[in-house]
């Protein structure tokens, strides 16, 4: 099985995650991970939809069936070569009194996660990384028993020059954000 990330640009409109995932449905294709945010375009929405599938002949058919609904302005299917992607997990640790203590160093110059709240009884330990370090990582700290774990889904760009704007049509309603 070969993982495909399908980025979706939209309007922001209630009802359209329904509609998309419906397509999945449909052809029994399961979605691995879905990411939904407003993009750098006002009320342009951006799915970033993470799956695996055997045949590159059937992502191209659900692309195609995708570009067919109506709020949908643009969607491209990538191989993970042809994107920039990371996802976040947070790792919620028990600290209790007596217990092997947590090395610190190792989790943050190794693995390259962060503490970023501690507690009396437990830390909450952030990593970002692809799917594979995290579980590296998840691996790595089980031993200290983990009370909660939680992973977002992918957030990826393509790792072509073009941006959203040369894909997109120009009308006043999807002026740029401004985050002043």
């Amino acid at each position: 099985m070969t993982s495909y990330t399908i980025c979706v640009f939209t309007e922001n409109t209630f009802g359209l995650l329904n509609k998309i995932t419906i397509i999945f449905t449909r052809r029994r294709i399961n979605i691995e991970s879905l990411t939904v945010s407003e993009t750098e375009r006002k009320g342009i929405s951006r799915f970033t939809i993470v799956i695996k599938e055997e045949s590159r002949e059937t992502v191209e058919k659900v692309v195609r069936q995708i570009r067919k609904v109506v709020e949908v302005l643009a969607v491209f299917g990538y191989l993970n070569d042809e994107v920039v992607y990371n996802e976040i997990a947070l790792f919620k640790i028990p600290t209790p009194e007596g217990a092997k203590r947590l090395d610190i160093e190792t989790v943050n110059k190794t693995y390259k996660a962060w503490v970023v709240y501690w507690g009396l009884e437990y830390v909450v330990i952030e990593k970002t990384g692809t799917e594979e370090e995290i579980f590296d990582f998840f691996n790595y700290i089980k031993p200290h028993g983990i009370l909660e774990f939680v992973r977002s889904g992918r957030v990826a760009v393509s790792k072509s020059s073009r941006s959203l704007v040369e894909y997109l049509p120009e009308e006043e309603k999807y002026d740029y954000l401004s985050y002043n």
